[in-house]
């Protein structure tokens, strides 16, 4: 055996088995080798968080989305491993099956390849190339850094940016480009009837020329087999097209929404759903009907002039219906905008009373105010059927005109050509071609034309989705976080304000506190002091106006927003729960890899939900309704604690815990909670005294300030003593 066979046989051992078992996540695990190569330090959560993983792992669908997170663009590519680019090295190699790796280096000389398997740590071993072209599955992922301008580099005039629209258009314009060589073929095609009709009447009837006769036909039957093969063509291109962009256009709305800042959400949740499912008319208007109108339009220059050449006369009735029916639908562009406006307005606000109906049908009935929610439905729905009606009638109208000037124009063709005959201008084959043609010359006119109200609806639409895309995000692109892994929990609020979106009133001003690791605060206050703002503040829902707060003395600004919270467990006042499961709703957010029902036991077990989940017949696995309405209002309660406790946080953020429980209940979770939490950081809001034991230290809220912050005996002495002015006892 020679040393090179050798070298590479002993190679190819290092290989894993196909059925070596895959690590938590192969093309994840490959993401961040090919980050650290270029030098971008990143994190898991960062990079996968909110995106839509199969089985808690990536996917090469996904991975150009994960991989602009680090800062990376990427490329995808299918080619045999030798005709892979070495200066762009490395790179992400799809394997079979489902598996991944990343590619150092290729000798091919040697047949040789440098490679790092996920499964097997990150040290490159060498393989042999034969082995691994026989894994390769053919698909390979470049990813290299993006050039980002910095503040060095002068920015003259206008840049021109991204649009969350039209950049997903543009991406299918070699799609669109063959669509339009596709629609100048068939448009050439549909000369050939009308010629076909022309030289029949002209040549073959008064020749009697049977022969020429079948020639004609079937020239004219092959051309007609070629047009419908082209138009269906046309259309599953721009079905395809407008398929694609619906997926990446979707996706982007949802991660805009997802991704939000709170200062951003829109006062409405109803008026806010109706303007994400305006999307359906932009979806609808980029569809294959009106693509293909729009394609169509320039080639009436193409049909006015083969019209012109039969007989120049003929082209006027036919510019003068073009101009005619431009003209009605420039009239009535206002008058569709205007309409298409309100009647998107009165939808949403529709909308926001079902959707705020539907969210509080308990109170409703309780109330018995089913009258005056009936009466404002019905005013909605009275002057949106009536402004929806008018809109209708405008666009209908449009397209009335568009059809009857189409047939006036037909007429007026004829009457032309017969005068046109009788001077002996025209043959009689000539004026049925003529005819042909200015239908096929009028058609995309009056089909554009009913688009008009199509598009005014989507034009509405577009707008209002591109303020919603406008709102600034929590996680920008390319940000770099400060990773911490471990967290100590010292928190301090240094001198810290908050004003909610279009509040007069501050909500927290100039609050300092500060917490080592491992203490315990209670707040204490009115309702409406600002308790419940502090939380938020430290879970980074909401940036303060003035002021930083730090954990560990960092700005919590620094970290990415995700691996912040995951290092908090919180438990809101108003708890919400998700349609799903019991286990879903616990470990929201997290993810199942890595939760074990060890622990899922163990979080429930605390948060006082062991009995009932014992006694179910379907444990972990019931079901808990639309926003937790199969769980009473302890049960809901006891689930939030669950969640919160499952990932084991330094940090836990308490509001209200034990609002819904009785007292033997609350009892024991304060047994369990205090032998828990002894190492972690724990911030209590309360009006229940009975919880000041699980604190060592209590602050008191009054009016946006700290107005008393010291041992916990002392400050509750002090409120029983009414030395602490207006505070809430």
């Amino acid at each position: 055996m020679t040393s090179d066979a050798k070298k590479a046989k002993d190679a190819s051992r290092e290989l894993p088995a196909q059925d070596t078992p895959p690590p938590q996540d192969d093309l994840l695990a490959c993401l961040q080798v090919v980050a650290r190569a270029h030098d971008r330090e990143t994190n898991p959560e960062t990079l996968t968080a909110g995106l839509p993983l199969e089985e808690g792992r990536l996917t090469p669908s996904v991975f150009a989305r994960a991989a602009k997170r680090a800062g990376l663009s990427t490329r995808h590519t299918r080619c045999r491993l030798v005709q892979l680019n070495p200066s762009l090295f490395p790179v992400v190699l799809l394997l079979e099956p489902m598996r991944a790796c990343v590619l150092l280096s290729l000798n091919v000389t040697e047949r040789q390849a440098k490679v790092i398997f996920p499964e097997l740590g990150e040290s490159a071993v060498n393989v042999s190339l034969d082995e691994l072209q026989a894994r390769y599955s053919g698909r390979a992922l470049y990813a290299r850094p993006a050039f980002r301008f910095d503040a060095q580099s002068p920015q003259r005039g206008a840049t021109r940016h991204g649009h969350w629209f039209w950049d997903v258009i543009r991406e299918n314009r070699r799609v669109y480009r063959d669509v339009l060589i596709g629609s100048a073929m068939i448009n050439l095609f549909a000369i050939a009837m009308p010629l076909f009709v022309m030289n029949v009447y002209d040549r073959v009837v008064p020749n009697h020329a049977a022969e020429t006769l079948w020639v004609l036909a079937i020239g004219i039957f092959v051309v007609l087999c070629f047009d419908l093969a082209l138009r269906l063509m046309r259309n599953a291109f721009v079905d395809l097209a407008a398929s694609r962009a619906d997926v990446k256009l979707s996706s982007s709305i949802m991660s805009k929404v997802l991704g939000m800042r709170m200062e951003g959400k829109p006062a409405s949740t109803g008026s806010f759903a109706s303007t994400l499912q305006s999307f359906e008319s932009v979806r609808a208007f980029i569809g294959s009907a009106t693509v293909v109108g729009l394609v169509d339009l320039p080639f009436v220059l193409l049909f006015v002039t083969i019209i012109a050449l039969i007989g120049v006369p003929l082209v006027i009735p036919i510019l003068v219906g073009i101009v005619f029916v431009l003209l009605y639908g420039l009239a009535a562009q206002r008058r569709l905008h205007e309409l298409s406006a309100t009647t998107w307005r009165a939808s949403a606000q529709r909308n926001a009373t079902l959707i705020e109906s539907l969210g509080n049908l308990e109170t409703v009935k309780a109330l018995r105010a089913e009258g005056r929610i009936q009466a404002i439905w019905e005013r909605s729905t009275a002057f949106l059927s009536r402004t929806s009606a008018q809109l209708r009638l405008t666009a209908s109208s449009v397209t009335s005109v568009a059809m009857w000037t189409q047939h006036t124009v037909a007429v007026a063709v004829i009457v032309v050509g017969v005068y046109l005959i009788i001077a002996g201008d025209l043959t009689q084959g000539g004026l049925i071609a003529a005819y042909l043609l200015s239908s096929r010359a009028m058609a995309p006119i009056s089909q554009s034309a009913g688009l008009l109200a199509q598009y005014h609806q989507a034009s509405t639409s577009l707008a209002s989705l591109n303020e919603v895309m406008a709102q600034p995000t929590e996680r920008a692109d390319q940000q770099q976080w400060v990773s911490r892994p471990l967290i100590r929990g010292d928190i301090e609020f240094s001198r810290v304000s908050l004003r909610y979106p279009n509040e007069q009133r501050e909500s927290l001003r100039e609050v300092s506190l500060k917490l080592a690791a491992g203490e315990k605060l209670a707040l204490l206050g009115r309702v409406g002091s600002g308790k419940s703002t502090l939380n938020k503040l430290l879970l980074g829902l909401y940036r303060p106006t003035a002021g930083a707060v730090t954990i560990d003395g960092v700005d919590i600004r620094q970290f990415d927003p995700l691996e912040l919270r995951r290092h908090i467990g919180y438990v809101p006042q108003d708890v919400s729960l998700f349609f799903g499961s019991l286990r879903d709703n616990v470990i929201a957010g997290g993810g199942s890899d890595g939760v074990s029902d060890e622990t899922l036991h163990w979080a429930i077990d605390v948060a006082g939900l062991k009995e009932f989940v014992n006694s179910h017949p379907e444990g972990l696995d019931m079901p808990v309704g639309e926003r937790g309405e199969r769980l009473s209002g302890g049960q809901r309660q006891a689930v939030a604690i669950a969640r919160a406790l499952v990932h084991d946080p330094q940090i836990l953020l308490l509001d209200e815990p034990s609002s819904a429980m009785d007292h033997a209940s609350e009892e024991a979770f304060k047994k369990r909670l205090s032998a828990l939490a002894k190492a972690k950081t724990v911030i209590v809001v309360t009006h229940r005294t009975s919880l000041l034991s699980l604190v060592d230290r209590v602050a008191v809220v009054d009016g946006g300030k700290i107005v008393a912050d010291g041992p916990r005996d002392q400050v509750v002495e002090a409120l029983r003593n009414g030395k602490i002015g207006r505070a809430a006892r």
